[in-house]
């Protein structure tokens, strides 16, 4: 049906796909006609079959819709129960680098099932991604001005107008933030572009989309001098959160990053990213930051002291009060497990799962943060064909009851 998910069943587990099938009770001592059965479906309120659904995994509720018409209504229409949903553990998208159309598998930690999925929007692997509440801004990266806001698991999309800022800027910073009692998102750009014949400077300036208004607005700008941005921010509590690198002038010791930080909700115009910029914990390679329930996390590869470029391992990190604690750092079993591993790796994470793959391997490792357990997840079907193939991804929460 045009518009909807086209969803593929892969089973990669010992958990099979089950049908409850239910007998009617005969009543042999009456005299009642046995053929006269009653359907519960057919006297159930439409109110109390969406309840029912809402208690499913949003897998199970979408495959649900192809029971009959009235089901197919019921999921399709029944946005008070979906929002009434307890939120869903976030999936992951794993696709291969390609300039083929994007289409690739989807996996629910839930089921530990892989899906296939065509993703809405995405027109080759080279766009920006972030997520936030059940929708996902996407932006072409060859056109930093073309961003679109999507439901993945409904199809709804929408083309926002084109960011400020030019459509050239040597780095571009895309962040997503979804406020659910009010309705609405916020998406922040961040655009980086080295001065004219001079490389310790760098123009660095942000802009906001705010869904109420429909509107850009450019809220700051200024000049770096001996740093840059990347194409790593965030929005937590708030606040957006920028990974900038430094350009290994002014007497730097090593190329380090740091944090800075501007809060979207004061919008200071006066004021400097470094003055309140904060250094990261190690030399730190593939630096990933994620919002875990309106907790800032940051991701990386921990380099080698004589070799910045390969990692010895990899960390995750919580900001608190201007300073990094430590979570965790990925065990060795599970390290060596990616093979051959440098600085490229995705990680991703929403709720209290974070993601982590190689960019060489279609191996994909969870870590859950609450119960700090770390685990492979069921075998992806995405195959290697050919030993220089690239895999990539990204997680975002799927959600029925939202709309961009």
């Amino acid at each position: 049906m045009e518009g909807q998910t086209s969803w593929q069943f892969h089973p990669t587990s010992h958990h099979q796909s089950r049908v409850a099938e239910f007998e009617p009770i005969r009543e042999d001592s009456d005299n009642h006609d046995q053929d006269a059965l009653v359907s519960l479906d057919a006297i159930l309120p439409d109110d109390l079959l969406e309840k029912v659904l809402s208690f499913l995994p949003i897998a199970s509720i979408i495959r649900s819709s192809s029971v009959c018409k009235r089901w197919y209504e019921a999921v399709h229409s029944g946005w008070h129960s979906w929002a009434e949903m307890s939120p869903q553990k976030p999936w992951y998208f794993m696709f291969t680098c390609s300039d083929d159309a994007v289409s690739g598998y989807v996996y629910d930690p839930s089921l530990r099932k892989w899906y296939g999925f065509d993703f809405p929007c995405i027109e080759r692997s080279n766009w920006s991604v972030s997520a936030s509440g059940g929708l996902v801004c996407l932006m072409d990266g060859d056109n930093g001005s073309r961003i679109f806001v999507c439901n993945p698991i409904t199809r709804d999309r929408k083309r926002l107008r084109d960011a400020p800022g030019g459509k050239t800027p040597d780095y571009t910073a895309l962040a997503m933030s979804v406020d659910r009692s009010a309705h609405s998102y916020t998406v922040a750009l961040a655009k980086c572009k080295q001065a004219p014949q001079d490389y310790c400077q760098w123009g660095l300036s942000i802009h906001v989309y705010e869904s109420g208004t429909r509107s850009w607005a450019t809220l700051f700008s200024e000049i770096l001098v001996g740093w840059r941005g990347g194409d790593e921010c965030v929005i937590c509590d708030g606040v957006l959160y920028y990974l900038i690198y430094s350009t290994g002038v002014l007497r730097n010791v090593e190329p380090r990053h740091c944090l800075a930080m501007y809060d979207l909700s004061a919008r200071p115009s006066r004021t400097s990213l470094m003055q309140m910029a904060i250094p990261v914990p190690c030399s730190l390679t593939c630096g990933r930051l994620m919002n875990l329930k309106d907790r800032l996390v940051m991701v990386g590869g921990i380099g080698k002291h004589d070799r910045p470029g390969i990692i010895k391992g990899i960390g995750i990190w919580e900001l608190h009060n201007r300073g990094w604690r430590e979570v965790a750092r990925m065990p060795q079993k599970f390290f060596q497990g990616f093979g051959e591993f440098d600085d490229v790796f995705a990680s991703g994470g929403a709720d209290d799962l974070i993601y982590i793959q190689s960019f060489g391997s279609p191996a994909l490792l969870t870590f859950d943060v609450t119960q700090r357990v770390w685990r492979w997840s069921a075998k992806s079907p995405v195959s290697k064909r050919f030993p220089l193939q690239l895999f990539t991804g990204f997680c975002f929460e799927p959600r029925l009851a939202i709309a961009s």
